[in-house]
């Protein structure tokens, strides 16, 4: 059941009350990173990639998990203004949760506003280094806008990351353009 945004936000926590740090799954997703990274096909690699989102949407408490999973669901209901006053909410009571961001970026991605989902996309590659979703958002940001350089050395670092990403065929393309600059 969806709960009316206005409801959502009128249980934000009392004033004063600030979101704790996120839970630190770096270990875990350093681990399911190298397990990509050596994954023998696709297959198990998307398995490990799979299981990165899981800890990725972990956010730092309840009000904070309610507003993602809020934001999430209207975005999968193309309801892209809901989605984005969810994630707004999310993201100003949660200014340092990396995944609050990189989902804040793809509704405006799917939006076509490229402009507002890059910074998006910086701040939670900021936040957390080895997100290769967010990273591989910034390379197809970066194609949109129409910056194919910078968007062949993005994808290579998610790459770095996952060489299974499916956007790995945009790479012989876009490395074509970047020795014509």
């Amino acid at each position: 059941m969806k709960w009316p945004i206005f409801l959502i936000l009128s249980a934000c926590p009392a004033l004063g009350d600030t979101c704790p740090a996120a839970p630190d799954h770096s270990a875990a997703l350093g681990a399911l990173i190298l397990a990509t990274q050596q994954a023998p096909n696709e297959m198990l690699a998307r398995q490990s990639a799979v299981q990165m989102w899981a800890y990725w949407a972990d956010a730092p408490n309840d009000h904070a998990q309610i507003l993602l999973d809020e934001g999430m669901d209207r975005l999968r209901s193309y309801d892209f203004d809901g989605a984005l006053i969810a994630l707004d909410a999310l993201v100003d009571y949660c200014p340092n949760y990396a995944e609050g961001y990189n989902q804040r970026a793809y509704v405006n991605f799917l939006r076509q506003d490229y402009a507002a989902a890059l910074p998006d996309l910086d701040r939670a590659v900021d936040l957390s280094p080895q997100h290769v979703a967010a990273i591989a958002g910034q390379a197809l940001t970066f194609v949109e806008l129409d910056r194919k350089a910078e968007a062949a050395l993005a994808l290579r670092a998610a790459l770095r990351l996952n060489p299974w990403l499916s956007e790995r065929r945009l790479l012989p393309v876009l490395e074509q353009n970047e020795d014509e600059l």
